[in-house]
């Protein structure tokens, strides 16, 4: 798939937000490994931090101790949460605290069922996988987890309608939906919380991507004054450097699983406490407070809209900025003017939301910039800069993005890039050149003419390439 649409680069060095590959081409991160490297790549703190605390030679997973950092780091996290939360559960990944989080809330409530959102995004392991609102995702895996039930993102009427029967342990969302960078109201969110606690179900919000300053707040659901029962955090904790997870919750809900003696470790995880995790989600928090990230990553985030907002209005193609802070997606869509509308319409006859995956692609071969489609099938970029993203950074993309929607709005001169790198690609994949499509044929083969088939008799066939989602 990298090489099919020419990503396929080895890169040697990461250095803040930028990549660097082994020709030593310098490329602008806009993924930040899907959110991990809040605080950029190489963050001088963190190294530090962790090699004092290998040259210390500290006793790590003894398992049968009372070790002080995963505490240390705890008593952090919750400082950052309201009073109700005082209780965290370490794990390694995002997709290891939603399986806790499932756990515990069937434990605490005595509940079988759990509602997640359409579109959602858990995780990849078998619990998070039946929370997954992505049908592409399930497919071909038999049976999931029973009592697992989506609802549509946004629709209060509908989630009140499962809660009703009062067999429902928890709600598990993402405050903003990372597949597509979908949002909701204040109102929605107000209700959710007080129905959830009407009908006495945990709120659990998965903060893996939207958590630790991502969106201009340290949780997401702060700018809606929310309070969970249950949150769920990973990525961004440790700086990229030692997966790690966790699962923050109420005394209530953590006393239900470890309740005696006996259940001392009746969910527990081998690596889950490292001494080099916890190490590095301390030095993560210091370097927040230290260098003023999260009011950065606000700052930063209003600099984007600032910058993208002429973009919207000379650009038909161009709909819509939505998400909050660093979190932002670029919506695409039909433009207004006939001759456009029938270019692009042909476009997505090839593939759906083929569009925003010829933009992707120019804005990382001709200006290094790394993004990614948000979804399959649907025309969003969504961006995961670092947090640590400064006013040039900014400038660099919105004249980048403003130079690949010119050529998309005056002619057919980025479908012709977009279908040499595929070809390109191809030939370094295969060998040879096998066109799937008319549309492949015509850039494979070349009519010699400038012409492109699609724009003149509107015939097409599947491209055939994969998109390059999160």
């Amino acid at each position: 798939m990298l090489k099919t649409i020419g990503f396929d680069r080895f890169y040697v060095r990461g250095d803040g937000s930028y990549l660097f590959d082994a020709d030593g081409e310098r490329y602008l991160d806009l993924l930040s490994g899907f959110g991990v490297y809040a605080l950029g790549r190489s963050h001088p703190a963190l190294k530090a931090a962790l090699h004092q605390a290998i040259d210390l030679d500290l006793p790590n997973m003894v398992q049968m101790d009372c070790s002080l950092l995963p505490g240390l780091l705890a008593e952090q996290l919750l400082a950052r949460c309201a009073e109700e939360i005082e209780r965290v559960f370490f794990c390694n990944s995002g997709a290891e605290a939603i399986e806790s989080a499932f756990k515990f809330a069937r434990q605490a409530t005595g509940r079988p069922r759990i509602l997640f959102a359409d579109h959602a995004f858990h995780g990849l392991s078998t619990g998070a996988l039946s929370l997954n609102g992505g049908e592409e995702f399930r497919e071909g895996f038999g049976q999931l987890l029973p009592g697992c039930h989506p609802v549509p993102f946004g629709d209060i009427a509908t989630l009140r309608r499962e809660l009703e029967p009062g067999d429902v342990a928890a709600f598990i969302v993402e405050p903003i939906q990372g597949k597509g960078v979908y949002t909701a109201t204040l109102e929605y969110w107000n209700e959710v919380q007080e129905l959830c606690r009407k009908y006495k179900t945990l709120l659990v919000l998965d903060e893996v991507q939207t958590g630790l300053g991502r969106t201009g707040k340290f949780f997401c659901f702060e700018h809606w004054d929310l309070k969970p029962d249950i949150i769920t955090i990973s990525k961004a904790l440790s700086g990229g450097y030692v997966p790690v997870g966790a699962m923050l919750t109420t005394d209530r809900v953590f006393s239900s699983v470890f309740s005696s003696l006996e259940k001392a470790m009746k969910h527990s995880t081998t690596f889950g406490r490292n001494q080099l995790a916890m190490v590095a989600g301390l030095a993560t928090l210091a370097t927040f407070d230290d260098e003023n990230i999260i009011d950065r990553a606000r700052l930063m985030g209003v600099a984007f809209q600032t910058g993208l907002a002429p973009l919207l209005e000379r650009y038909e193609m161009f709909h819509g900025v939505r998400g909050r802070g660093l979190m932002i997606g670029l919506q695409f869509g039909p433009p207004q003017s006939k001759a456009l509308r029938r270019r692009f319409n042909a476009l997505e006859r090839v593939r759906p939301a083929i569009f925003s995956q010829m933009m992707v692609v120019p804005l990382f071969h001709r200006h290094r910039i790394l993004t990614q489609v948000a979804a399959d099938n649907v025309n969003i970029i969504k961006l995961l800069p670092p947090l640590i993203f400064g006013q040039e950074e900014v400038d660099y993309f919105i004249d980048a993005l403003d130079d690949v929607l010119r050529d998309a709005h005056s002619g057919s001169g980025l479908l012709f890039e977009f279908g040499r790198t595929m070809a390109k690609g191809a030939l370094r994949g295969t060998g040879k050149l096998r066109p799937t499509s008319p549309y492949e044929a015509h850039f494979i083969n070349g009519n010699g003419n400038g012409s492109n088939p699609l724009l003149n008799d509107g015939s097409h066939g599947d491209l055939g390439a994969p998109s390059p989602i999160s």
